[in-house]
């Protein structure tokens, strides 16, 4: 028996740019709902769809060159916009080219403010002010476990009840992320797990993807934040996860990487009273609504401030 919600509720977010409430166009929709919305398509999920193999030869079909032939369709189907890349579109050899594209950086300004975080990459962002009571997101019930998410528990007790912005990019964002604050970054810490999705469709079953799923973490020591934890989260069909910075200095927005083909997600994690989150991301969070803005744009300000 499918799931009601899954099968047929649209996924609402609210456009900062325009002010209004839109519906999400959801690359790949029938197969997700049907996936985690269908028992037998939950089946399939755990045979296939979140093991390892299966992202891997998907990606392997987005870097042959055959792939190319989907680069303009997307592009018309998605309303992609061109002008923006840092290429031309005759240039991506592939699918995955195209897919992890640089933009101009006049493309996305970055706030400048020292004493504002930003959020790290485009794409739909969910504020939770306080992570010890996230349960009134997605399903009641669901806790978000912050020690298994991290995979430390000692460094989990330094962040309890702080506040996470899940950054979530669908397939048809810019795939780039970028660094949420200026300061001290360590190395990444690569955790294992399965892929898959971390659309809305199927964290309202089982928000446990979220810990269940590759992650990379990343701390950054911050001036004006305090310690700050920037997470990757893989999921289904991502090819992988990228980073491309060097341990030490960052500054905000500078690049931290990129994802191979798939939707995928980039959470931030900021300790007790460290940041004032913007009022319209905590407005539709309560609303239970994601937000959609790009990066280098404001997602709060330093409480020292």
């Amino acid at each position: 028996m499918s799931h009601p919600t899954l099968a047929k509720a649209p996924i609402e977010f609210y456009d900062r740019s325009t002010g209004q409430v839109a519906i999400e166009e959801i690359y790949g929709e029938g197969f997700l709902r049907w996936a985690y919305g269908n028992p037998l398509g939950r089946l399939s999920v755990a045979v296939a769809v979140k093991r390892l193999w299966f992202s891997r030869w998907y990606g392997w079909r987005m870097n042959q060159p055959k792939s190319r032939a989907k680069v303009q369709a997307f592009i018309d189907n998605y309303s992609v916009d061109p002008a923006e890349f840092a290429d031309p579109v005759e240039t991506y050899a592939t699918f995955n080219e195209f897919f992890y594209r640089r933009l101009k950086p006049e493309a996305r300004p970055v706030d400048a403010d020292p004493s504002v975080a930003v959020f790290p990459a485009d794409g739909r962002h969910l504020a939770i002010k306080n992570v010890d009571v996230a349960d009134q997101f997605y399903i009641k019930g669901q806790s978000f476990d912050l020690a298994k998410f991290i995979g430390d528990a000692e460094l989990a007790k330094e962040f309890a009840g702080g506040s996470i912005l899940i950054s979530r990019l669908c397939p048809v964002d810019y795939h780039r992320y970028h660094f949420p604050v200026s300061g001290q970054a360590g190395s990444v810490q690569s955790l294992d797990g399965s892929l898959r999705s971390v659309s809305p469709l199927a964290l309202r079953r089982q928000l446990s993807i979220f810990w269940e799923n590759r992650r990379a973490r990343t701390v950054v020591d911050s001036p004006n934040f305090g310690k700050v934890i920037v997470m990757e989260v893989g999921a289904t069909c991502v090819g992988g996860m990228h980073s491309t910075f060097e341990e030490g200095a960052v500054v905000k927005g500078a690049p931290k990487g990129y994802f191979s083909f798939g939707g995928s997600c980039v959470t931030t994690i900021y300790q007790n009273g460290a940041i004032q989150l913007d009022a319209d991301l905590l407005e539709q969070a309560a609303a239970g609504r994601e937000l959609y803005a790009k990066m280098g744009e404001r997602c709060g300000h330093s409480s020292r401030s």
